[in-house]
């Protein structure tokens, strides 16, 4: 790749498939009929591969693909069985290289990863033992499209295990053979999952155990998963750290020798052996990043800088996603987002200069005409199919009124289904579409665009949730369940039948943003919105800008944060396009997405803003302990206070004899079940400058679990090759702090020497929890939830990490969950990237399934307008209903509370009318 940011010239080179996905149906039949078996280690005995195979074996719908090295076709020019048996005609010999040249501005990295082969390890003597195996392959053994349908057999003999084994840090967290030293992130709750799910899926006798060293259940809302595995599921922790598996006999079964955390040998049999291999970056990847000049880390990743977490090396090339580190799926969301936020800024100039207006189908005309419905049952895998006889609710619902065309579906939601969807409406006339299958919640759109792109209404169409609310809560009684199905289906139709077209509202955008919280975040999201010509208005509580990172000294990196932070907010504060209103709080927000009205506070004066798009960056702080002497004794500070030290050159820490650091400090303890994810880090950097300042001190770590994840990790060893003792203490076993005359003494029990270790401390620095400021006020302004621990909780938890469910606020920062600095930036970033989806537009369409108002029978109460949420409805102040209730359409969102508030039966909603209810509840 050749040129500079805004203007390169980039050579690709498509490599063929063999097979057109456009075309594909994913039946199968191709792999099926083909009669090459693949001998790869890999998959070893699990899942033979054919010469044509599922490439990408997570993805819906599935994605084929030929191997040309171990096709016989192109190794003796013969076969082409795969082609004969195709029944949609995909198969495409004559499929050939491109090479594509690329006149582009920017660049975004996202190679992904692989997964660590442990075939040439013999500690486990994975590809020799077949009930070993890869947590990849055991996710296909629980997938419905997996092997055994979802039904867990062991790959020997096809047994259903009663016992499975998970070993963690497999490839990761080690320096020998060709294993990583860094920390894969994901493996631990990946594990968690899988053994939940698999005792899901085999019944409650079925026993799992964990073989960890660190359990790193870092995210939102992970330990308390985490804690639920354990109390719920009946999931067994084990801390050991297992080196050999040993095969029974002839039997199948598996040996793992092990050391448990009292230093005693034990041995455990298991019926299969789960290994939870890590991530690493290809050579094909690590070759490409040769090839556009950009650097890499120690692990292969990648290299960033704290305060630009997604530029690469390489002005004008971003990266997200698991090149950049490793990473779980909402950061790889919350990245991908603000590499887009990078490139959108790089490229504001060009800003619709090629952009292609996607073609609108016009919407059919049905008026009154007599409902023609389709029905799609769907299998879910065996999600829904592994309970309920989807034939016989196909069957049923062909018997039903005004039903003109039947069909299941292995997935209904697959891309290929789609298709079908939209043909079969127009092939049929159909006007009404009910789906029987998962939750509405995240589908509905999906089916909703379909049944536009086929010229139909988006509010013509009914789902029925047969997963959730019948295979999921009735697995153990599948008749019955078949029966519910066939009632669900039944009730839906008698609702579709009533429908009728809605419309949705158009509103004009304004194109101010309001940023709340002038963090690093906040600063974030600010500079990527100006960089795109927006206006924003950033409003901070405090006096300054900067929030928490004015507490804090360095990254892990190394990196210093005050210099960074200066220049952050040097440049917020000179942007011509940012208003930064400090010592100012929200008063008062009125309107709705596009048209927010929002009053603020500022030394008792108030200025009103207009702006289309909110982003809530507000933060949170540190807590403040009230045990281990915390406030009584000097020598005792938090992290933030040893920073300020730090910052501040204190000549009293080159005296510090004897340091001690204690972890999760109101953190993973009952009133505060989750992990604060930068303490564990925090405190080892701390340590290690500690011990460069004062190269005499001892330094004690004192932890419940070690949490360095990704390259943090190696950080995690430089402290232990630099001799920092780490000694690990359990809720029930916190240390013991007092002060025994003029010393100030520290106690803890060490399981590794099975006694007491008192220590004598000069200083003693508290790893205390990160708290949110729970800010109820924000919350019912702008309509958005907190969950238990007062965080805001997102639209989704994986894919909608950076906004809410309410349209038009968005979400960044430690208001969201605790973060360090790079994290915290790429979420400001990719809120900003998120709201510009809005911003960039000139008009936007709300919801048509709002409420509505027959003036004739309203009795004026005003209950709707005390009980409404949203400010929707109101009174008619002229004409001849004057001081009748009607609905402001824009502000509703569709709740019902109004309708089921009102005593005159005069409110009502679209797409859920009385009539509609009644007909469902007339179906049961």
């Amino acid at each position: 790749m050749s040129g500079k940011p805004g203007n390169f010239s980039a050579e690709i080179l498509k490599r063929p498939r063999f097979v057109d996905v456009e075309k594909c149906i994913a039946c199968g039949a191709c792999a099926e009929k083909c009669p090459k078996k693949v001998d790869d280690a890999y998959n070893q005995n699990l899942i033979k591969r054919k010469a044509i195979y599922v490439e990408y074996p997570q993805a819906v719908p599935l994605k084929y693909a030929i191997d040309k090295d171990h096709c016989i076709f192109f190794e003796k020019g013969k076969c082409r069985a795969c082609e004969k048996f195709c029944p949609s005609k995909a198969i495409n010999f004559d499929d050939k290289e491109e090479h594509l040249n690329l006149k582009v501005g920017a660049v975004i990295l996202a190679p992904g990863f692989r997964a660590y082969n442990p075939a040439g390890d013999d500690t486990f003597k994975y590809g020799r033992l077949p009930n070993v195996v890869t947590s990849m392959e055991f996710e296909r053994i629980l997938s419905a499209t997996g092997p055994s349908q979802g039904h867990i057999r062991r790959p020997s003999d096809q047994k259903s295990p009663k016992k499975i084994a998970w070993l963690q840090c497999v490839g990761s967290r080690d320096v020998h053979r060709a294993a990583h030293g860094y920390c894969s992130s994901v493996c631990c709750m990946y594990a968690v999952k899988e053994a939940v799910i698999a005792k899901e899926h085999a019944g409650g006798d079925l026993d799992c155990a964990i073989f960890y060293m660190d359990m790193r259940s870092h995210g939102k809302d992970f330990e308390r998963y985490y804690n639920d595995a354990k109390e719920k599921h009946g999931i067994r922790f084990i801390r050991s750290r297992v080196p050999t598996i040993e095969p029974v006999d002839d039997t199948g079964d598996l040996i793992l020798p092990h050391v448990n955390e009292a230093g005693e040998v034990e041995e455990e049999r298991f019926d299969m052996v789960v290994l939870s291999v890590g991530m690493e970056t290809t050579p094909e990847v690590a070759r490409l990043a040769r090839n556009l000049d950009i650097d890499l880390t120690e692990g292969r990743f990648c290299r960033t800088d704290t305060f630009h977490p997604v530029r690469s090396s390489r002005p004008g090339v971003f990266v997200c996603g698991a090149f950049q580190g490793t990473k779980d799926i909402p950061q790889s969301v919350i990245e991908a987002s603000s590499a887009a936020a990078e490139a959108e800024v790089l490229l504001s100039a060009a800003r619709n200069t090629e952009t292609r207006r996607k073609k609108e189908i016009l919407e059919r005309r049905e008026g009154n005409k007599t409902p023609r419905i389709g029905v799609f049952v769907c299998h879910c895998g065996i999600n829904i199919g592994g309970v309920v006889d989807v034939p016989a609710v196909r069957d049923y619902a062909a018997t039903l009124p005004f039903v003109e065309f039947v069909t299941d579906n292995l997935f209904t939601c697959s891309t290929d289904t789609q298709d079908t969807i939209s043909r079969v409406i127009r092939e049929k006339a159909l006007n009404r579409i009910v789906v029987a299958a998962c939750t509405p919640k995240t589908h509905e759109p999906l089916f909703q665009e379909t049944l536009v792109s086929a010229g139909l209404n988006r509010y013509v169409f009914e789902m029925t949730n047969i997963r959730n609310q019948d295979s999921w809560v009735h697995k153990d009684a599948p008749d019955k369940a078949t029966e519910k199905a066939k009632d669900l289906v039944r009730m839906a139709v008698a609702k579709a039948a009533l429908m009728s077209p809605l419309e949705e509202a158009e509103v004009d955008v304004n194109r101010r943003a309001v940023v709340v919280g002038g963090g690093v975040s906040g600063m974030a999201a600010s500079k990527a919105l100006s960089g795109q010509g927006y206006q924003v208005t950033l409003v901070e509580r405090e006096a300054t800008l900067g929030g928490q990172a004015l507490n804090l000294f360095r990254t892990w990196r190394g990196e210093d944060i005050q210099e960074n932070l200066a220049a952050m907010v040097k440049s917020v504060e000179s942007d011509p396009l940012i208003d930064v209103c400090l010592n100012t709080e929200l008063g008062q927000v009125e309107g709705f997405v596009g048209n927010f009205k929002t009053t603020l506070t500022c030394k008792g004066q108030e200025h009103v803003v207009d702006h289309g798009v909110t982003i809530l960056a507000t933060g949170a702080k540190e807590f403040k302990p009230e045990e281990y002497l915390y406030g009584k004794d000097p020598r005792v500070v938090t992290h933030l206070e040893l920073d300020r030290k730090f910052m501040n050159h204190d000549q009293g820490l080159k005296s510090v004899k004897a340091a001690v650091f204690i972890q999760c400090v109101g953190s993973r303890e009952p009133q505060r079940p989750y992990c604060s994810r930068v303490c564990c880090t925090h405190a080892i950097e701390s340590a290690l400058y500690l011990k460069k300042i004062n190269p005499d001190a001892e330094i004690f770590v004192l932890n419940r679990e070690i949490r360095t994840y990704g390259e943090r990790e190696y950080l995690y060893r430089e402290a232990r090759l630099a001799g920092i003792v780490f000694i690990r203490f359990s809720l029930e076993t916190k240390p013991k702090v007092f002060v025994d005359g003029a010393d100030l003494k520290v106690e803890v029990p060490d399981a590794a020497l099975g006694h007491s270790v008192g220590i004598k401390a000069d200083l003693l620095a508290l790893a205390t929890a990160i708290v949110p400021y729970k800010d109820e006020k924000l919350a019912r302004f702008f309509k958005v939830p907190m969950n238990e621990d007062g965080f805001f909780v997102e639209a989704h938890a994986k894919l909608g990490p950076s906004e809410f469910a309410s349209d038009g606020v968005f979400l960044c920062g430690m208001a969201h969950y605790p973060k360090p600095i790079d994290e915290a930036l790429a979420q400001g970033q990719a809120a900003a990237s998120r709201a510009v989806t809005l911003l960039s537009r000139e008009k936007i369409r709300v919801s048509g399934t709002v409420a509505y108002v027959n003036p004739a029978v309203c009795s004026s109460c005003g209950v709707c307008v005390e009980v409404c949420p949203y400010s929707a409805p109101s009174f008619i102040e002229k004409g001849p209903f004057s001081g009748k209730a009607e609905i402001n359409p824009v502000l509703c969102k569709g709740c019902g509370l109004c309708v089921s508030s009102c005593r005159s039966g005069a409110l009502n909603l679209k797409g859920f009318e009385e009539g509609q209810i009644m007909a469902m509840i007339n179906e049961v």
